[in-house]
């Protein structure tokens, strides 16, 4: 198994790719040892987060293999070489770009572009996408995931935006293969106030949500 292949199976195997978007990056440490007690251990921070790029080189420094750091809410193919050269172990899209699939490609990293219609989300598939993010999910739903598996079962989905615990387990018997989630998860309160064990059990409560939900139905 090559190692973007070996990544793209991480990514899929807890099922829940924590995204993590703050005012600061101070209290993102504490965020990612939260997550990974909880047992998430993929996640993404998003350009959107102050010094993202710094945040992630010390994670990586951190946190070595324990976790998967990717990045999110990249916009284009320079912005993706530049967290790839921080130590980006993947990267995230809201959006289709050729040029940040072939980035992530270039480094031997799974690419997750962002796609919303049939058409959208096929042609990343085609360009390469190892996973196509559908975005915004939030009005789309799980039922659009199973109309759209329906014809194309070969895709590869994963919703964010829309994911909370309520509906985390729907999206995976629909037929997405991982989820994005963000302050469903990722408790901006709970940061605030410092009360990371929010954080924890949320993310257990997320991990066993999709593990039931892979479970087959009796």
């Amino acid at each position: 198994m090559c190692p973007t292949e070996a990544a793209v199976e991480r990514l899929c195997a807890k099922g829940i790719i924590a995204v993590v978007r703050a005012d600061s990056s101070e209290q993102l440490l504490d965020v990612a040892r939260a997550l990974l007690a909880g047992g998430v251990d993929c996640i993404e921070i998003t350009m959107t987060t102050p010094d993202a790029l710094r945040v992630i080189a010390r994670c990586r420094q951190v946190f070595s293999d324990e976790a998967l750091i990717g990045v999110g809410s990249v916009l284009n193919a320079d912005l993706a070489n530049a967290a790839i050269a921080v130590g980006a172990q993947y990267v995230v899209s809201p959006i289709f770009d050729p040029g940040i699939i072939e980035a992530a490609h270039g480094a031997g990293l799974p690419a997750v572009p962002g796609a919303f219609s049939p058409t959208e989300i096929l042609a990343a598939t085609n360009a390469g996408a190892d996973l196509v993010k559908v975005f915004p999910a939030t009005r789309l739903g799980p039922g659009f995931f199973r109309d759209l598996l329906a014809p194309m079962p070969h895709l590869k989905l994963t919703p964010t935006g829309g994911v909370n615990l309520d509906t985390a387990g729907d999206f995976i018997r629909a037929g997405a293969v991982t989820l994005g989630v963000g302050s469903a998860l990722v408790d901006k309160k709970a940061i605030r106030s410092g009360d990371l064990g929010v954080i924890e059990k949320l993310a257990a409560q997320f991990v066993q949500a999709v593990a039931e939900a892979r479970q087959p139905a009796r």
